[in-house]
């Protein structure tokens, strides 16, 4: 059973030869843990994936199922690494990192509507691409931003819970009444939806969200832990931690993800700041400087609430 709430997206770390640096990885699988996340989004877009070849992104997803489970964590692993254009390397893609030992392979939502043709165009695609896979394969979907998004329909979503295959929905659609319409719609089904919105989550917990999976729970995961699980139980502080969330997510603009290993070296987990997909040049010092204001209040935030938690408030 998957589990429900935080799912950080997984930050590739690089050396200076712009290669995996798997020590890193097994760190920050340890940094996730003990932050206690419930799963972790490995190899999807915060991860490079559209950078790594497949056999880089297979490794990367077995070594952090092979991390989790030498620890003895509980976490849920997911990851995706669908970034073919092509439906028969979609399968292949698929396949191999079913056989990871991941919990499910989150499928990308532009990839099976490459021109945004239609609704039909992308459940034909998708059932040519469940007909060539084991059905033993527990899928999700991140309708992730790059090359373009493509938000599901009403009618995708319809059809999604229809197949009785997927598990997890990575939404990204940062629309209040939105999401309110789709967590209606998916009321009883075994599909979870997971925001990655954070100025929306309070929302979307409210209405039955399954939890958070965005960048930011590289930077504060344990905000998002608390406020996933406390949000009905205090509202006055869940609308003050909501409060924060919101303003700190517009550090997404920035040079990201080299923010996140900017924060991770710094306060976590020892890693280079080389990227693949952005020239770590662009993390500035003014970046650096609202990376730790960010950080020194958020740890604020968490010594009040331990504060409050303690006198049974919470």
């Amino acid at each position: 059973m998957m589990n429900s709430g935080i799912y950080p997206t997984m930050i590739t770390p690089f050396g200076y030869r712009r290669e995996i640096d798997y020590d890193a990885v097994v760190q920050m699988v340890k940094w996730y843990n003990a932050k206690r996340c419930n799963g972790i989004f490995a190899v999807c877009q915060s991860s490079e994936m559209f950078h790594l070849s497949l056999v880089e992104r297979i490794r990367l997803a077995a070594e952090v199922v092979t991390a989790a489970k030498n620890i003895g964590s509980n976490m849920s692993i997911v990851a995706s690494g669908h970034v073919s254009a092509s439906l028969e390397a979609q399968v292949e893609e698929v396949c191999a990192m079913a056989e990871t030992g991941i919990e499910s392979v989150v499928l990308v939502s532009n990839r099976l509507d490459l021109h945004q043709e239609s609704d039909s165009v992308w459940i034909n695609n998708a059932e040519y691409l469940l007909s060539h896979i084991p059905s033993s394969i527990k899928l999700g979907i991140y309708e992730c931003p790059y090359p373009y998004k493509r938000l599901l329909s009403e009618e995708i979503l319809n059809w999604c819970v229809d197949t009785k295959r997927f598990y997890f929905l990575k939404d990204t659609c940062c629309d209040p009444l939105m999401l309110k319409k789709r967590l209606k719609l998916l009321q009883g089904s075994q599909i979870k939806l997971f925001n990655a919105n954070a100025q929306t989550l309070l929302l979307s917990l409210q209405n039955g969200a399954s939890g958070y999976s965005g960048v930011m729970a590289n930077f504060h995961p344990e905000l998002y832990g608390w406020l996933c699980a406390n949000y009905d139980k205090n509202a006055y502080l869940a609308q003050h931690v909501q409060g924060f969330l919101s303003l700190s997510a517009f550090t997404e603009s920035m040079a990201y993800p080299v923010t996140a290993k900017y924060h991770m070296n710094k306060y976590a987990v020892k890693m280079d700041l080389y990227s693949r997909s952005k020239d770590e040049r662009e993390l500035t010092e003014y970046q650096k400087s609202v990376i730790d204001q960010m950080h020194l209040e958020a740890e604020t935030i968490m010594q009040r609430w331990l504060a409050i938690s303690k006198k049974g408030a919470v």
